[in-house]
């Protein structure tokens, strides 16, 4: 179990009957979350701060506004710079649990005293194309949405990265990694953050249990002959540490299984216990 205790623009409230309070450095919000199957001990619907809440409708759901908040704001972690803002799907554009990972890469590119190139793969807005390229990794930034991958453009810009060397890329990511690899193009690290279920900008379709195996074989062929590290982080409930740490092994053919970490991941709340944020599994070369 891993979790990162450097955030002091977020922090979990409450949590209880399907629900977690969290706050966004001045904002409140009420979320949904899976993990959460344990009775609230605090009344968070009427919680005296709170902004909005998410409320499920049908098989979808929508935002409802409760006090006065602005449509986007900027959270801190460290001397990195965030935007937030609430959009479809309960989601605000940071998954903050995925500090502990940050970290990690951070400490591994500084450490390595050498240039790094990272490929960023399933890359959303951007949190580890910051936190790699303020290390001074060169980093290639690849999401099948277009608007996200303009959001990570102004993450690079808040913390003050917008000249730094990123190339942005909107397409499916195995599409792209066939074609570094007709390129010959290698990298020292790859990050890959993939969704349980989602379609590429021209429909492909992609299914975690079905895919995770084959994109992991496939990212082999663009590792430098110098690696630095492999990273795969998983939100599915069903994906153990285990099963990713296997994957790596068998597909990078990594036979010193004490280079591989695989660790849940988890966000500490005020309430004195760890929420689980899902799993990952890096691979240290």
């Amino acid at each position: 179990m891993k979790a990162n205790f450097e955030w002091k623009d977020y922090e979990i409230l409450a949590t209880g009957d399907g629900l977690k309070l969290e706050r966004w450095k001045d904002v409140y919000l009420l979320r949904p979350d899976p993990q959460v199957i344990w009775t609230s001990k605090t009344d968070m619907q009427n919680y005296s701060k709170l902004n909005a809440k998410y409320n499920r409708i049908g098989g979808g759901g929508a935002w409802q506004n409760l006090k006065p908040m602005p449509e986007s704001w900027t959270i801190s972690w460290r001397d990195l710079k965030f935007q937030i803002k609430p959009m479809g799907f309960k989601h605000t554009g940071l998954f903050p649990e995925q500090a502990v990972n940050w970290a990690k890469m951070i400490d591994l590119i500084k450490e390595s005293k050498r240039p790094i190139k990272v490929l960023n793969l399933f890359a959303y807005t951007g949190g580890a194309t910051v936190a790699c390229t303020s290390a001074g990794a060169v980093v290639t930034h690849v999401d099948s949405a277009k608007n996200m991958v303009e959001v990570a453009k102004k993450n690079m810009s808040l913390s003050g990265l917008s000249e730094k060397p990123v190339r942005y890329i909107v397409d499916d990511c195995k599409k792209f990694v066939t074609r570094e690899i007709k390129r010959g193009n290698k990298y020292d690290a790859i990050i890959m953050d993939p969704p349980s279920y989602g379609r590429g900008p021209t429909g492909e379709i992609w299914k975690i249990e079905e895919n995770l195996y084959d994109l992991v074989q496939l990212c082999s062929q663009v590792l430098s002959d110098n690696p630095l590290f492999f990273l795969i982080n998983s939100y599915t409930t069903g994906l153990q540490p285990t099963v990713m740490k296997n994957i790596i092994s068998r597909a990078l053919q990594v036979e010193n299984l004490d280079k591989i970490e695989a660790y849940e991941v988890c966000l500490p709340t005020n309430e004195k216990i760890m929420l689980p944020c899902g799993c990952s599994a890096l691979c240290k070369f």
